[in-house]
């Protein structure tokens, strides 16, 4: 019997800021079911794109993508904030609501033609996606997709990633 994942979501009303409904992974992470539920249908997807290598944004892609890059035989490249990668980077600085973030990845991290599944817990604006295709790609790689936990559906991630495929497990609001 499948897990209904919507269960494992905690909805914080007025966080961040008012107005704003949260939608909290951390119950999917706490629960070991419920991981490996949303482990398995992310790794489905995954083989479904022929992914050669998995990708995930600090900090809910490492918690997602590195179990999902285990159970398909793959290797795991993360994706940092500034300062965190020891060893020769590229960088890529895009737009937030409120100015702007600087993302890094490891030069040698992805090889020409290689497939790549960017995996992340929540699509809201698709910026740090975006940004996160942008140095796939800038290292010769194909972004096969990007899968998330959540989609947050009348935000504009989608539309940031305008011509890739996209999965999410589940369509929300935050309203």
């Amino acid at each position: 019997m499948a897990i209904n994942l919507e269960d494992y979501v905690a909805s914080i009303r007025d966080f961040p800021t008012e107005g704003i409904l949260f939608r909290d992974v951390t119950p999917i992470m706490q629960d070991a079911d419920a991981l490996r539920e949303a482990v398995h249908l992310i790794s489905e997807y995954a083989k479904s794109v022929e992914a050669d290598v998995i990708v995930g944004p600090e900090s809910r892609g490492f918690v997602f993508g590195t179990p999902v890059a285990v159970d398909l035989g793959l290797g795991f490249v993360p994706v940092r904030k500034p300062g965190k990668l020891p060893r020769e980077t590229i960088s890529v600085t895009y737009e937030l609501e409120y100015g702007t973030g600087e993302l890094f990845m490891h030069k040698d991290s992805i090889k020409p033609g290689q497939r790549v599944v960017v995996i992340d817990d929540l699509l809201a604006t698709g910026g740090t996606a975006k940004a996160t295709a942008q140095m796939i790609e800038e290292l010769g790689g194909v972004v096969a997709g990007f899968a998330f936990i959540i989609e947050l559906i009348g935000l504009p991630g989608r539309e940031a990633l305008d011509g890739y495929d996209v999965y999410a497990i589940m369509k929300m609001t935050d309203k």
